[in-house]
């Protein structure tokens, strides 16, 4: 059964924008990655500096493996656009 992971990230103030830009970038390497099955970028209508990332693997190792496609550089771009540090979880589906 697939699995969900739900990452939250939150730009500084007036940052969102950029930061959107930025990850929206690594969507194609998600997508790209063996075993995602989804990849989805929303950007709060009510706070623009908040953004998640929505992505459905096959596993969550399939996630961690996928991990070592992101270009480390930009990757740290996006990191400095933080006003604190992104969160990450995996879900399970719990309905039939």
């Amino acid at each position: 059964m697939s699995i969900m992971r739900i990452n939250e990230f939150r730009a500084h103030e007036g940052g969102g924008d950029t930061l959107r830009e930025r990850l929206r970038s690594f969507v194609p390497m998600i997508e790209a990655s063996d075993g995602c099955l989804a990849c989805h970028l929303l950007q709060s209508e009510k706070n623009p500096a908040h953004i998640v990332l929505v992505e459905v693997w096959d596993s969550a190792d399939a996630h961690k493996a996928s991990l070592q496609n992101l270009p480390p550089e930009p990757f740290k771009e996006a990191m400095k656009l933080l006003a604190v540090p992104p969160t990450g979880e995996y879900y399970h589906y719990c309905q039939a």
